[in-house]
């Protein structure tokens, strides 16, 4: 055992951000100049310093206690000394639980200088008022932290970045670090992961491309340019992972927006951090250059969405979450010939593969829908480079009478729904009314209630998605409008590429194959990105007559 002696006399320093606020009265020099001449004063044996410089008292999982911690656990520790109670910690529950329990098991005297405690005599009028400041110690942390949200919800509210670092393709601009200006090398970076996902590439394959160009990571990019960041420098700064690429598919700020408040804290001792819904955060638009448009962080957010199946040789298709069986909707699977895996693949119906009595085979070999897919894009390419206006003007006319019916069939709903709203609030009224006169009892006032606010919640839900297909039914025109302007990229493209498919295509539909005078048929629909289905056959015979 460790002798008495032998024990070291643990001197604890601690300094927060808002602490050095104070000035030197709090600094950590201060402060162990300050242990050290008391521990020398009064003859205390083997001083040890344990320090954690820019930590909060409200958590207690700093470095520099913890290590003090284990000491104290191990028997190696005589006295622990402390500049006052609130450098131990601002936790009323957790300072007690030390120095009540922790400390008087492994006998360890405790002494908070300025405060005049000291555990040896635990009956003092000292030791009652430590007590109370410990509180004032915990209350002075809750106040300081209400202060800090009720400052950073004013900041967030008003469209200012919360967060301390710029993301990874952006700088803070050195005449106003509130704004954020474009970093050249690390946005080209970001960019050709976009571009990746939109050809198909889930993030473990972008990760390893990017490893293999020997890209430097987000944090030791940050680190090479002096930027502090949170992260410890990796041993190896070129190895993406694939978490890392997700952050960056997934973070909405790169088309020019500011995100605030989407993750929360339950409290000051509760730092894990939880994510808010959608109608939760504060978004503000054009806040800043936009490395990526909104309609490809969408289709991204899209593509994330559906899982991409490799074959066993590590194949994918650019058809893989594009294509669907038309018979019963189920995804087509990209597979390879077992016998020699390079072989060109094919697409089959998942529900056939998994149980052919659920539907039937739907087989098409890849290079056969690519060359139909093609076939189908160069005529809609066609149609809106050559005969914008007549391609327009067909488009209008359907949408709008797709729209008309959408929207009248949405708004019977909606206004059936309403009513029902409308409804259960009476029907609550009276249902009060008769539980208090005695007509119903509480327990079926219960019941009933209890059923009354499900169907109004499921109702108000339904409401609001209803609300939803409306304006988007309204803005079908504003979606032509945007088509047309993505399909005139592409004008006097010669290959399909999966970016271009991605980008044009929401769905490709392929129906089982038919014998019909004596000859095999194959049906496949393509649903188009904002437009759904163009009738290219009505669009290309006006058009070719009007030229």
């Amino acid at each position: 055992m460790t002798r008495a002696t032998d024990k070291i006399t643990a001197l604890y320093c601690r300094l927060s951000q808002e602490d050095d606020l104070d000035g030197e009265s709090n600094s950590i020099s201060n402060q162990k100049a300050i242990l050290e001449k008391y521990a020398k004063e009064h003859c205390f044996p083997n001083p040890t310093f344990f320090v954690d410089d820019g930590y909060s008292g409200t958590s207690f999982d700093r470095p520099g206690f913890q290590r003090m911690i284990e000491e104290v656990e191990a028997d190696h520790v005589a006295v622990c000394i402390v500049k006052d109670l609130s450098r131990f910690g601002r936790n009323f529950t957790m300072v007690g639980m030390y120095t009540n329990i922790t400390f008087v098991k492994h006998n360890v005297r405790f002494i908070a200088i300025n405060d005049n405690y000291d555990s040896i005599n635990p009956n003092s009028t000292d030791s009652d008022f430590a007590q109370l400041r410990n509180w004032f110690n915990e209350f002075y942390a809750r106040d300081t932290s209400r202060k800090i949200r009720a400052v950073k919800k004013a900041q967030g509210e008003r469209g200012e970045h919360l967060t301390v670092n710029a993301p990874y393709g952006y700088m803070k601009d050195p005449e106003d670090p509130k704004r954020w200006i474009v970093d050249e090398e690390a946005a080209e970076v970001v960019k050709q992961i976009f571009t990746m996902c939109m050809e198909g590439r889930g993030p473990s394959q972008i990760a390893k491309e990017l490893t293999s160009r020997q890209v430097l990571t987000p944090t030791a990019y940050h680190q090479k340019q002096g930027v502090p960041t949170p992260n410890k420098p990796n041993a190896f700064p070129h190895h993406w992972y694939s978490s890392t690429v997700v952050t960056i598919l997934e973070r909405r700020e790169y088309t020019g927006c500011t995100v605030n408040f989407k993750t929360y804290t339950n409290s000051i001792w509760d730092k894990k951090k939880r994510h808010n819904t959608p109608e939760q955060q504060s978004i503000f638009y054009r806040t800043h250059p936009a490395l990526i448009s909104e309609e490809i962080f969408e289709k991204v957010q899209k593509i994330r969405q559906s899982r991409k199946r490799q074959t066993r040789a590590g194949h994918t298709s650019m058809f893989s979450g594009l294509a669907y069986c038309m018979d019963c909707g189920a995804k087509l699977y990209y597979s390879t010939h077992k016998a020699d895996d390079s072989k060109p693949g094919y697409l089959d119906c998942s529900s056939h593969r998994k149980n052919n009595e659920v539907c039937c085979s739907h087989y098409i070999s890849a290079a056969l829908l690519e060359r139909l897919v093609w076939k189908h894009m160069q005529m809609v390419i066609w149609s809106v480079t050559c005969c914008e206006g007549h391609f327009r003007n067909v488009m209008e006319n359907r949408l709008q009478l797709e729209a008309t019916d959408a929207i009248k069939n949405l708004r019977k709903k909606l206004a059936k729904a309403e009513k029902r709203m409308a409804e259960l609030d009476q029907l609550f009224i009276r249902l009060y009314e008769d539980n208090v006169s005695g007509k119903v009892s509480d327990e079926r006032y219960a019941m009933l209630s209890g059923n009354y606010e499900a169907e109004q919640a499921d109702l108000k839900q339904s409401i609001q998605v209803m609300q939803k297909q409306i304006e988007v039914q309204e803005q079908r025109t504003t979606d032509l409008e945007q088509f047309i302007r993505t399909t005139r990229k592409y004008k006097g493209i010669e290959k399909l590429t999966p970016y271009m498919l991605r980008d044009l295509v929401q769905g490709i539909y392929v129906g089982k194959t038919e014998r019909i005078d004596g000859h095999l048929h194959r049906s496949i629909l393509i649903k188009y990105d904002l437009l759904g289905y163009i009738p290219m056959d009505e669009l290309i015979k006006e058009g070719l007559a009007q030229q």
